[in-house]
């Protein structure tokens, strides 16, 4: 019996920095800034590291350092690639023999492009991960508490499958859905009833309530209305909401030493508030873990950089106070 099993994407992070990259105005871009560098040139590299990610392993490494007894669920090649990443979870303490390795596709690939300044554009080569499926893995061996469901490639019928199989073995699920399954509102929107936690960020919430992004406790009550558990609404600097169906937590963010890296801090908020929230069920408590872990992370290179022990959480003074309201709903 685990204590929680993760379920998602895995891949190989390769993270490229260089003082020859520049971030410019462009308004041909979302966000109306771009990376640029010049067409045809050569450009040296100031630094480079290599690590993994993916919504499965990150969540899992905060989950094992959190002292839960955790598993992973996601699809390699069987490469070197796979091999990184099979090693790092090892080493973490985290379950791998639910790990299916493909010959057919390669590990997923991430090329992380750094200017100054902490923020990066993906280059993304998904990999396996795009055909990850239920079908065939050992489901009769996987006993647990929760599942932690992260981006499954926007395949709702796998999530079906999942809240399906966790309801005839009373499994409680928390979920961090990836940008295909938002896309697919229509055929997402049923199955929030079944959650017990559901993470998403501000756009996302507005994207699935088709409420204004700026008006938040309407976003919440319809939200609410459509899945009944704890709905937590990440805003990026500006914090965190998070709504128990009866009332809604606000709580900024913990003060950053240097914003180097945050890729990986989504996964760093969510599995943190989670792991929180399943060793006390306190809503409070869970918002300070999610944000201090997500704080940790964003302070080094890596997408499981600085991911908080229990005991770096508990005994730091850093982590102690964050400031929260609380309001009815």
């Amino acid at each position: 019996m685990f204590d929680i099993i993760t379920i998602g994407t895995a891949t190989r992070d390769v993270f490229v920095k260089s003082k020859e990259f520049h971030v410019d105005n462009d308004h041909h871009v979302l966000g109306g800034k771009a990376l640029a560098m010049p067409l045809g040139a050569k450009l040296e590299i100031s630094e480079m590291h290599f690590g993994t990610g993916g919504g499965a392993t990150n969540t899992a490494v905060t989950f094992a350092r959190q002292g839960f007894r955790a598993a992973a669920i996601c699809e390699l090649g069987d490469d070197t690639g796979g091999g990184a990443v099979i090693r790092e979870l090892k080493s973490e303490g985290v379950h791998t023999d639910f790990i299916r390795k493909s010959s057919k596709d390669s590990t997923g690939y991430s090329i992380l492009l750094h200017p100054e300044g902490g923020e990066r554009t993906v280059l993304v080569h998904r990999g396996a991960s795009e055909k990850f499926s239920y079908r065939g893995l050992p489901w009769d061996k996987m006993g647990a508490k929760w599942f932690y469901i992260s981006s499954l490639a926007g395949d709702v019928g796998f999530l079906k499958f999942l809240i399906n199989f966790a309801k005839k073995k009373n499994i409680s699920i928390a979920y961090n859905p990836g940008g295909k399954e938002l896309k697919n509102r229509r055929a997402l929107l049923p199955l929030l009833r079944h959650l017990q936690i559901l993470i998403v960020n501000r756009e996302e919430a507005a994207l699935l309530t088709d409420v204004p992004f700026d008006n938040e406790r309407k976003i919440f009550k319809k939200w609410d209305a459509a899945s009944p558990g704890i709905n937590v609404m990440t805003d990026g600097p500006r914090g965190v909401w998070v709504s128990d169906g009866k009332y809604i937590y606000k709580a900024g963010i913990y003060p950053e030493k240097k914003v180097v890296d945050r890729t990986g801090a989504g996964d760093a908020f969510g599995s943190g508030f989670v792991a929180g929230f399943m060793r006390r069920g306190d809503v409070e408590y869970a918002m300070r873990l999610g944000s201090a872990n997500a704080t940790a992370k964003v302070e080094g290179v890596g997408a499981k950089y600085g991911l908080l022990t229990r005991r770096a959480f508990e005994n730091s003074k850093r982590w102690r106070n964050l400031p929260m309201h609380q309001s009815d709903l």
